[in-house]
């Protein structure tokens, strides 16, 4: 009996160390705690082209998931990246899955990148960082980044504060997740380097792995 009980027991921890929690914002790009593999697609209210309030886990219900997180539509190596999913976005259709792209440009700026790229895959804003503390991809950028950017770009909204009491620009570290119709994550690509991303043939072939 108490061997039965104590493997339940092990079994209930094993299950909850899987399920993600909301991550404070790093201090860094190299500070972020993002999921892994084996984790299960968290919960999160993200809002669509319209504005409306979405919840990410009901979009995944069931539908195999390549979700990519990206900067923002102001970001060259990003709209690269959005072109090349363009690309394969067929094959990876074919193979059963859905790609949803997240940022957290508003809703307006997500019509302006479907529109200028010609996009036909799903994009949903995060100003509110939900999402991206959900996965744990969600850093304050330097003093010298910050205030670079605000010169040139108009980012206000992802103005916060840190616990040091300054403010600073809070972005996401670019990263592609691929789930399966339970959302469990099968493979996941996390990288500081805002300049490298994953090529489309891993991504195809990451995708073709994923028990179906």
């Amino acid at each position: 009996m108490f061997t039965k009980t104590l493997n339940v027991l092990l079994l209930c921890l094993t299950s909850l160390s899987l399920i993600a929690t909301a991550k404070p914002i790093a201090s860094n790009d190299l500070n972020v705690m993002p999921l892994m593999n084996g984790q299960m697609l968290p919960s999160a209210k993200v809002a669509n082209l319209k504005g409306e309030t979405l919840d990410l886990l009901s979009l995944t219900q069931g539908k195999p998931s390549i979700i990519f997180f990206y900067r923002g539509g102001w970001c060259p190596f990003c709209n690269s990246q959005m072109g090349q999913l363009k690309e394969i976005e067929p094959k990876l259709i074919e193979m059963g899955f859905q790609l949803i792209g997240i940022s957290p440009d508003s809703p307006e700026k997500l019509n302006a990148s479907m529109i200028d790229q010609k996009l036909s895959y799903t994009l949903l804003s995060d100003t509110n960082l939900n999402a991206m503390q959900a996965f744990g991809l969600a850093y304050y950028t330097s003093e010298k980044t910050t205030e670079r950017y605000m010169k040139k770009l108009k980012l206000d909204e992802l103005l916060k504060v840190t616990p040091q009491g300054d403010k600073r620009l809070v972005l996401p570290v670019p990263a592609i997740y691929i789930s399966d119709g339970t959302g469990l994550i099968h493979f996941q690509y996390v990288n500081p380097n805002f300049r490298v991303r994953p090529a489309p043939q891993l991504i195809e072939m990451a995708a073709s792995l994923v028990p179906m």
